[in-house]
């Protein structure tokens, strides 16, 4: 048997003993073959799940899957424990530090007139942490495994810093319509398409961050009325006695018009 009490109410530290007790000798054979790289997309699935909870405003919901990426957290630290390189307190030192050192506002003597201040302080501060020394350095910087919307959105945000930006929103839908003439141009040559789609669609995230949408949850929005749609449309040829793979596209077009107006 294992040396483990069981408790009405367990904390972190009984998190860490837990997972230290699956991934030992004599634990959990699933858990003692994880490691970083087998673990990184069930942390991107978790984060995810967190995100849900938070759009469903459901406290229930998020305090479980909040649960769920602290244990990723801890996985990884009690991995990087047992190779001697660091543990959970360390990833809190660091963090601890971290916040005191990009807050000197709060624990320092320095004076802001308000939030834009404290994030063109914190851009700096993280520029000398991290020994950015252009403006590139930071633009490199930006994660390339984010989201390829918000990686490009997080992209252009950093390239302002640099004052590279228009300074109103119409020259940025100008661009838009540029790009998709290119693309147009680009299909009918039969060259260059990918390239042309892609600055397109970074086109369009410029013009998503200058009217304050994120372009994920915009994008995301836009799928979900899609599917309501097509099963208005599916509903009304189902209500006609037909199959839609069966029917013309111009049938369905006109099906489609029909669930706009419902």
């Amino acid at each position: 048997m294992i040396d483990f009490v069981r408790k009405e109410r367990y904390g972190v530290k009984d998190l860490e003993a837990i997972v230290s007790i699956l991934r030992a000798p004599g634990g959990c054979p699933w858990d003692r073959e994880q490691t970083h790289s087998s673990l990184r997309r069930g942390l991107m699935e978790e984060s995810c799940e967190v995100i849900e909870a938070i759009n469903e405003e459901n406290p229930a919901h998020l305090q479980e899957e909040l649960g769920d990426v602290l244990l990723q957290v801890v996985f990884h630290a009690d991995i990087e424990k047992d190779a001697g390189r660091f543990d959970l307190e360390d990833v809190a030192d660091g963090i601890c530090k971290k916040l005191i050192f990009r807050h000197p506002h709060v624990f320092g003597d320095v004076s802001v007139s308000g939030t834009d201040e404290v994030l063109s302080n914190w851009e700096e501060l993280k520029r000398k942490e991290k020994s950015q020394e252009t403006y590139t350095d930071t633009l490199n910087a930006v994660a390339k495994s984010l989201p390829a919307l918000w990686r490009a959105e997080k992209v252009q945000k950093k390239a302002k810093n640099a004052g590279f930006d228009w300074g109103e929103c119409s020259p940025a839908v100008d661009k838009l319509s540029e790009e998709l003439e290119e693309l147009k141009e680009a299909i009918a040559q039969g060259t260059n398409i990918h390239e042309e789609l892609g600055d397109l669609l970074f086109a369009a995230v410029n013009v998503s961050r200058f009217v304050g949408a994120d372009p994920e949850e915009t994008l995301n929005a836009a799928t979900e009325k899609f599917i309501s749609r097509f099963a208005k449309v599916e509903e009304l040829a189902k209500a006609q006695g037909q199959d839609m793979a069966q029917m013309s596209l111009t049938e369905l077009e006109q099906l489609w018009e029909a669930a706009k107006r419902t």
